[in-house]
């Protein structure tokens, strides 16, 4: 099986220049509740957090400020929907458990918590073709996780795209289609870039992602293939 690429749409590069992703692949996974030392990484990780970051204070760091400016930029409004990763440092400094839901997203969930940077993970056999961040088509359909009823879009949102379907609306919520489940057995890992936040941190992201993915969530029989 191929890596398919992740192309950005020229006409998105030109509105928002600076706007990146990196992406990386694993083969392999076993999806399942994380394990206890996987659970024990994820709180040390939370109480380093709350050393590092006031509540108060959250809003005021760059990289949370660049994604709002670019929430702003495409309509949405950061005060009601709040970046993935802003929101996931809020829940853990307002005292709230570290959402856990299977050990893949926990992995890439955290490597998020981490660097601020806002990832996103595909089931990859449920990918078809080459992917492209572009702006949304008048009228596209999208339903993303948990929802009952598909959003019509209208042609101003970026999205990621594979060849057949969209399979996130860039850089907050992901496909219904194509999320991680316990049968994945192959993930695609985006970690998303905006305006404001160098290449360099969106590649550490997803660097970390992978990381976490290998140690915590490879099938025992299973080698990492990126």
């Amino acid at each position: 099986m191929d890596t398919p690429e992740v192309a950005i749409d020229n006409a998105l590069k030109e509105r928002f220049q600076g706007i990146s992703v990196a992406f990386r692949t694993v083969r392999g996974v076993k999806v399942e509740a994380s394990k206890p030392g996987f659970k024990t990484r994820i709180e040390g990780v939370c109480a380093s957090l709350k050393l590092r970051f006031k509540l108060e204070e959250v809003r005021l760091q760059p990289i949370f400020r660049a994604y709002r400016d670019f929430f702003w930029r495409i309509g949405i409004d950061p005060t009601k929907i709040r970046p993935a990763s802003e929101a996931l440092v809020r829940r853990v400094l307002t005292g709230k458990p570290f959402p856990q839901v299977n050990n893949v997203v926990d992995a890439y969930n955290l490597a998020s918590l981490e660097t601020g940077v806002a990832i996103a993970a595909f089931d990859l056999d449920r990918v078809k073709g080459g992917l492209t961040l572009r702006f949304a088509r008048p009228g596209e359909l999208f339903i993303g996780i948990g929802m009952a009823s598909p959003l019509t879009l209208k042609g101003l949102e970026p999205v990621i795209a594979d060849s057949e379907k969209l399979v996130a609306i860039y850089p907050y919520r992901d496909s219904e289609s194509t999320k991680v489940t316990e049968h994945t057995r192959n993930v695609l890992l985006v970690s998303c870039g905006v305006p404001g936040i160098s290449f360099t941190l969106i590649e550490e992201a997803a660097m970390k992602a992978l990381n976490y993915i290998t140690e915590y969530c490879l099938a025992s029989s299973c080698k990492a293939a990126y």
